[in-house]
């Protein structure tokens, strides 16, 4: 994916320059230092899904960024798509099992409402820019 820029150079799309990556990357961080405050219990059955879900959106994201063909790269984003919902669902058990705190559930819930409308922008732009 190439862009001109004001000096019509060609700029190389950098994975770090895709908004929903940026997001789920900070969020999977938010969400693992989270966890780490929970006991035990906590951290071996939600705490352990909660961050594999959550990790999984920005690694699929990445893992679709470094794919070759339009449709390899899409089917990962589409992958990252579902584990954002996943990642909606154990955010709302850690809320309804009381081990997480209200600010922290609120803050996660929106930053993981910022991604869907981000993820789908992303597949449109590659499918829609992409020749291969």
């Amino acid at each position: 994916m190439v862009e001109p820029n004001e000096n019509n150079e060609r700029k190389f799309l950098r994975l770090a320059d895709i908004e929903c990556y940026r997001i789920s990357f900070a969020l999977s961080n938010a969400v693992w230092d989270c966890v780490l405050a929970w006991p035990p219990l906590a951290q071996h059955t939600v705490g352990e899904q909660f961050v594999r879900a959550v990790d999984s959106i920005s690694a699929n994201i990445a893992e679709g960024f470094g794919r070759y063909s339009k449709k390899d790269k899409i089917r990962f984003y589409r992958i990252a798509r579902g584990s954002l919902y996943e990642s909606l669902d154990w955010n709302e058990k850690a809320r309804v099992r009381q081990i997480i705190t209200s600010e922290t559930y609120t803050y996660l819930f929106t930053e993981l409402q910022r991604l869907p409308k981000s993820i789908n922008s992303l597949i449109k732009y590659t499918d829609s820019h992409l020749t291969i």
